[in-house]
């Protein structure tokens, strides 16, 4: 193998991202039309970053700078050397780096392949030691990496992104019927156009046969306690750990740490819900896992768990906000067993999970699909990545 060692520099034009303003949080810097990509957005990206969680205003904008999609992102604190491609124009601030390639030299997608398989591991040793691990842009230029020539460095990432191009066509249809399936709870459920609605008598918003409950009335719920840190790993030792919901709007939580020690358990099947910083995020466990503090895991105590699932994210329609509109930076048992969803008859419940059901299924096998193609990609990834395999 003749790959020549290079700085990413050599390879095209890297600069640290802006947030010049202080405070970083000063409100009119956000909320205009201008996407605000951050470290936590790099990280849940897939091969391509489409998806923000905030946004800046024209303010924000004027103490930045806006990144060409087609940048590769580069996180260099918090979660230390995710990558990510810009598939938008968009801001970061100077905890992300961004790459852009001289295409003469150099291919994103190789060089973000290229972090996943050989930089992660290095940039830990690099950083280990600190409170917080970071990165700053003079270490990273500091290092040397083995690189082909453009013209392979697109065949290798031909190969491998057509993986994450199945990945990601298989996410946007997991999004699609989960909105679906939503829209229809929402019809039902909240604006009331249920089958059959013509006949029923309502008072005071609320359905002949129909009950506000308490959630602590139809459900069972465990609220997670964290283990000491010792016994945490990345090796898939023990079953897996996980603190919160990661990433808004996902269906299933992914799989990074793991627990040796078994304490409060969510079993397969069960909604996990975020109860600390941001309350209200939503998934789905299809394994049996531990639940640290941040978490709850739900489970209806009547069968209706699909019902439950899309009643509580109905409720908690956006972060940190109760459906009632008060918002909470942490929530108790208390005020989570305190939570009031509309209760349908057991006729209409039974009706409504008919039509989801299928939608269900077919989302966890496209989950399955794509866990099978992340798989396969990452069997490849190194054996492409050192020239072990040729294309």
């Amino acid at each position: 193998m003749s790959w020549e060692s290079r700085t990413l520099d050599e390879l095209g034009v890297v600069s640290r991202g802006r947030s010049r303003h202080r405070p970083r949080d000063t409100a009119h810097l956000y909320g205009g039309p201008h996407p605000f990509v951050q470290t936590g957005d790099v990280k849940h990206a897939g091969l391509y970053l489409n998806e923000y969680s905030q946004t800046y205003s024209e303010a924000g904008l004027a103490q930045s700078r806006m990144w060409p999609q087609g940048t590769l992102c580069i996180t260099i604190a918090a979660n230390i050397a995710d990558t990510a491609i810009l598939g938008i124009d968009a801001c970061f601030p100077d905890s992300v780096i961004g790459f852009i390639p001289d295409k003469a030299m150099a291919d994103a997608r190789f060089i973000k392949y290229l972090f996943d398989t050989m930089l992660k591991k290095q940039f830990k040793q690099f950083t280990q030691g600190a409170a917080q691990d970071n990165l700053s842009q003079g270490k990273l230029l500091s290092l040397k990496f083995p690189i082909p020539s453009s013209t392979e460095q697109k065949q290798i990432a031909d190969v491998l992104s057509a993986y994450d191009d199945l990945i990601e066509n298989n996410r946007r249809r997991i999004q699609l019927m989960e909105q679906s399936a939503r829209l229809l709870y929402k019809e039902w459920f909240v604006h009331l156009r249920f089958p059959g609605h013509e006949h029923v008598n309502i008072k005071d918003g609320v359905p002949e046969g129909w009950e506000k409950k308490q959630l602590s009335e139809i459900a069972e719920i465990t609220m997670g306690q964290s283990p000491k840190s010792t016994y945490y790993n990345e090796d898939g030792n023990g079953l897996p750990f996980h603190q919160g919901v990661t990433n808004f709007g996902a269906r299933f939580p992914s799989h990074e740490t793991y627990c040796t020690v078994q304490n409060r358990i969510a079993e397969p099947g069960d909604i996990l819900f975020s109860v600390r910083a941001p309350v209200g995020r939503i998934n789905i466990t299809p394994d049996k896992i531990v639940i640290g503090r941040g978490l709850a895991a739900i489970r209806s105590s009547c069968g209706q768990q699909n019902l439950l699932f899309y009643a509580l994210k109905s409720h908690f329609f956006k972060e940190d906000m109760m459906g009632g509109g008060a918002i909470f930076a942490a929530i108790t048992k208390k005020d989570l067993h305190g939570v009031e969803l509309m209760q349908p008859t057991d006729r209409l419940a039974v009706m409504f999970m008919e039509h989801v059901l299928p939608i269900d299924l077919q989302i966890a096998n496209l989950q399955q699909t794509i866990e099978k193609h992340a798989k396969a990609r990452d069997l490849l990834l190194p054996k492409l990545m050192n020239g072990e395999l040729a294309v």
